[in-house]
């Protein structure tokens, strides 16, 4: 079976294929880092104890994902509401889904429609 060739960066690095150079990830860490200094917490963007009860009530409505029907743990936003406090009180805007399918599926859609 063919392999592809390593790579050879910008910096000098020569990587294998499908792979990332040290360089490349400690500059993606401190970009992140500089990301979560500037961003609000939780509390700040919404998600307070009126949230939680309004996610512990839809969870019981909604037990299952519904990407793949196991148990679900988050209440996610089906259009990310940006800030816009009606859409993310908006519930014909919510779906339960399970943590995995939130922390991969849903967010990889999202990365892709940007």
């Amino acid at each position: 079976m063919p392999v592809r060739a390593p790579s050879i960066r910008m910096c000098g690095c020569v990587v294998p294929s499908g792979q990332r150079c040290q360089h490349m990830i400690a500059r993606d860490r401190e970009r992140k880092a500089r990301h979560d200094q500037q961003r609000p917490s939780a509390r700040q963007r919404g998600y307070d104890s009126k949230w939680d009860q309004a996610r512990a009530d839809f969870l019981k409505a909604h037990p299952r994902c519904v990407m793949c029907g196991n148990p679900s743990r988050v209440v996610d936003h089906k259009t990310p509401h940006r800030g816009d406090r009606k859409l993310f009180w908006q519930r014909s805007n919510w779906q339960a889904l399970c943590t995995p399918c939130h922390s991969s599926r849903k967010q990889s859609q999202e990365a892709r429609r940007c």
